[in-house]
């Protein structure tokens, strides 16, 4: 028996944001990341010149009726695109860390041809700098003609990633899971201390809720999908929302959130167990006038803070990325509560975890210039997990190095284990015990490492490796194609999404059966190459006894 740890959950939140986002920017990496930076930016760039050679004429592209007004979106390949629709008004001014207010109407036909900015954050090779808080935008990409047929499709809402302070819509090319038959929409959301910063200043009434913006602009977009997304041919009784990483936790913020009832039927949470427990308001206030201290506003007022540059506010932002908060409102409990009560909004859930999630983040500390070695392996535990030395001694015998290739690759399973996998275990057991629920592992160990440069070690089935898998990333920093097993792999996955979406299951006559996850059996999938195959030994696998009696 280990005892309650206290410090390691959150620990394990700051290691998302710190070394996921990397401040790759200091030592021996300042040059890799200008190149990762400015392959993401010239990958972005070619992006757009592949729209716009694939778009026919936008003088003749398809034209929806929306609340606000008419859009004109294109045709490219074989699907509808409509890009850079207003959801809500630009949160400046006045409207900076405020609820998301409705968009301005507009006369005519609106252009919906090309992305709209995205929302403030500085270059990583996880997303594209920013300081625009214009932001509030979605994307909506169709069959063709779907609208104009008065189709019911399914339709798919997807909330990016980056530890909340990073990432953007229009990294991600869903035309595959379109023409699967489902309509998808892409969405911005505030980022970092501009949608995340908690102030007592900033309550909406006293005593009320501040911070949680992004979350808000989320419902918000789920809001305009409502009211809107009928004319484009969706069913807005059959959204499905889904994301990874802090999309992913978004998407457990959603399912618990009063808020967001009756907004969507169905959600898929990808990599987003790893902040199950959220900070009541007092501290997240108490973190927000330290930040606003240290921008320069020492007077404390919502006034100072409104008036502060963007520029500023990144530069003091917490790097370590941001959770979400217990406000009262959009969170009246933290989502492991939530869930492990039934408290949530009840619908089917597909939820889970690639093998070697935390290989990504050792990698990055190596690229920082901080391997992990036999000499400083416990450290690295202690420091990953916030922990004590003899608790990190303990862990330590649990996975010797002896048990593994590298020191590396031993962090990386305590960190996958106890972070990610076993934490997603809890979910699947929670959730089963009310809804319909999925569980799987994306188990593919040579999958691409599209973002980083190689290391010592295999990055594996690492975070976020599964994504390529369900999405063209036409901004990838090191592509690398998919070979005919992954690709067949692929294939399945978004057949499986897309059926979920339509059906609330994922399993078809098609695909090889995805068991119902329960607490007796705990089956889930293994999403490997090129054929999934079912798996049962999950909890042993990834220590999950032991992390109970940790945590």
């Amino acid at each position: 028996m280990l005892g309650n740890w206290t410090g390691w959950r959150a620990r394990a939140r700051l290691g998302i944001g710190v070394v996921a986002l990397g401040v790759l920017a200091a030592g021996t990496t300042a040059a890799s990341a200008t190149a990762a930076t400015a392959g993401h930016q010239a990958a972005g760039h070619q992006a757009a010149g592949h729209q716009a050679a694939g778009h026919r004429d936008a003088s003749t592209g398809p034209v929806v009726v929306t609340t606000g007004g008419v859009v004109r979106g294109m045709t490219t390949a074989a699907i509808d695109e409509f890009l850079g629709i207003p959801y809500a008004a630009p949160p400046v001014g006045a409207l900076r860390w405020r609820p998301p207010h409705p968009a301005a109407p507009w006369i005519g036909i609106r252009d919906a041809t090309k992305f709209a900015p995205h929302c403030p954050q500085s270059a990583s090779p996880f997303g594209q700098a920013s300081t625009s808080e214009n932001c509030l935008y979605l994307n909506v990409f169709t069959p063709p003609g779907s609208g104009r047929a008065g189709h019911r499709l399914p339709v798919m809402v997807w909330i990016h990633g980056g530890a909340l302070v990073t990432g953007e819509s229009d990294d991600y090319d869903p035309a595959k899971l379109v023409s699967n038959g489902a309509i998808v929409v892409t969405i911005n959301y505030r980022l970092g201390a501009l949608g995340f910063l908690a102030h007592p200043a900033l309550a909406s009434h006293p005593g009320g809720p501040s911070g949680n913006y992004g979350l808000m602009d989320q419902q918000a977009a789920l809001r305009w999908v409502q009211r809107n997304i009928r004319n484009f041919g969706g069913n807005p009784r059959n959204v499905t929302i889904f994301g990874e990483s802090a999309g992913g936790l978004s998407v457990l913020s959603q399912l618990a959130s009063p808020g967001a009832h009756g907004l969507f039927a169905k959600a898929i949470v990808e990599s987003g167990s790893y902040d199950l427990t959220q900070a009541p308001l007092a501290t997240a206030e108490a973190a927000g006038e330290a930040f606003a201290a240290s921008a320069g506003c020492a007077s404390q007022t919502a006034a100072c803070l409104r008036s502060l540059p963007v520029a500023t506010i990144l530069a003091n932002q917490d790097a370590s990325g941001y959770t979400p908060d217990i406000d009262g409102q959009v969170l009246t409990q933290s989502i492991g509560t939530a869930l492990s009560s039934g408290q949530f909004n009840r619908v089917p859930v597909i939820n889970g975890t690639n093998h070697d999630e935390w290989r990504l983040f050792v990698a990055l500390s190596e690229l920082e210039g901080a391997p992990v070695t036999t000499a400083n392996y416990q450290a690295m535990i202690a420091s990953t997990l916030g922990v004590s030395a003899p608790i990190a001694a303990a862990v330590a015998a649990q996975y010797p190095l002896s048990a593994y290739p590298s020191p590396s690759v031993a962090l990386g399973a305590v960190g996958t284990d106890a972070i990610f996998a076993c934490p997603a275990l809890t979910i699947d057991q929670s959730l089963s015990k009310y809804v319909p629920t999925f569980a799987y592992e994306f188990n593919d160990e040579n999958a691409p490492e599209l973002f980083l440069p190689p290391v010592s070690f295999p990055y594996g089935a690492a975070h976020a490796s599964e994504i390529q898998y369900l999405f063209d990333l036409p901004d990838a920093t090191f592509p690398s194609p998919l070979s005919a097993q992954q690709e067949q792999l692929a294939t399945t996955m978004k057949q499986y999404w897309t059926n979920f979406a339509a059906t609330g299951s994922p399993s078809s006559a098609t695909e090889p059966l995805w068991p119902q996850f329960s607490s007796s059996s705990q089956q889930m999938i293994s999403l490997i190459p090129p054929q999934p195959q079912a798996e049962t030994d999950f909890a042993a696998e990834h220590n999950c006894a032991f992390w109970a009696l940790a945590g």
